[in-house]
């Protein structure tokens, strides 16, 4: 696999059909403009390819606060369904840690749902640990 962010508007739009994996309700004809919005806030987006086809991505933006000084934090994560268990993830999840120690940062942060039992498993075997609850609240 090969990992480089996307930056032209067919570079986003091949990573649409595997953020949708994640993130269904995202409709196909506004991913790239969702996702040039979000690059205005410092939104990044990540794409794994194999032969040519996107298998993986990963939404990131980098970011300081007085909890973790410089951070790479990751939005979104996600392998295809189709191509799980092939060592895309774990290249991908390496390339965002090699990519936020080039940044100078000191740690990677990511929030994962609490029912997605198996993706804990993975961030777990690959070395993270569950470090904290994220709690929200509905303000519309």
């Amino acid at each position: 696999m090969t990992i480089r962010l996307a930056e032209s508007d067919d570079d986003i739009a091949c990573c649409c059909h595997v953020m949708r994996e994640l993130r269904p309700a995202i409709a196909e004809a506004e991913f790239v403009a969702r996702i040039r919005v979000q690059e205005a806030t410092g939104y990044r987006l990540a794409l794994g390819e194999a032969d040519g086809i996107a298998v993986a991505a990963a939404g990131f933006r980098l970011g300081e606060n007085l909890a973790w000084g410089r951070y790479l934090y990751v939005e979104d994560l996600v392998t295809s369904s189709a191509q799980r268990s092939k060592g895309h993830g774990r290249e991908l999840l390496a390339w965002l840690v090699e990519f936020a120690r080039r940044e100078g940062c000191d740690e990677l942060h990511l929030d994962s749902g609490v029912w997605r039992k198996e993706a804990h498993r993975f961030y777990e075997r690959e070395g993270m640990e569950m470090a904290s609850y994220h709690f929200k609240v509905d303000v519309s």
